[in-house]
């Protein structure tokens, strides 16, 4: 197993890494709307969203890969009625690359953001 760190993502805020790889896999720990800082991203759903996936990428990055090599995301949505402009964004992100997917409703996400995603990517 191997850890990887960027500082180009916010800190992890709890004993947890931004993501691991292990077995050609990477598996990302759920990223939220925070700035490298730790701001919360200011805005709606879209702005969000677009702060989660610059996160998102630039963990990927760190460990050699992209978005292109992901092979399944989960979507935690503090309101499903935010669907269909999240789904917007997040397709401009895999720009016609489709990976599996959950997406879930959830009562609560840390820091009261909007969205949080985690995936698992090919290395």
């Amino acid at each position: 197993m191997q850890l990887i760190h960027t500082d180009y993502a916010p800190k992890a805020i709890g004993p947890y890494s931004q993501a691991i790889i292990a077995n050609g896999l990477l598996y990302t720990s759920g990223q939220i709307p925070l700035t490298v800082e730790g701001n919360i991203v200011e805005g709606g759903i879209e702005e969000q969203t677009k702060q989660v996936f610059a996160n998102l990428k630039a963990v990927l990055e760190e460990a050699g890969t992209d978005l292109s090599k992901v092979i399944k995301t989960t979507v935690f949505l503090k309101d499903l009625t935010t669907f269909v402009d999240f789904n917007a964004i997040y397709e401009e992100f895999f720009n016609g690359h489709k990976p599996a997917r959950s997406c879930v409703e959830v009562a609560r996400l840390p820091k009261d953001v909007l969205v949080e995603i985690e995936c698992i990517a090919v290395i």
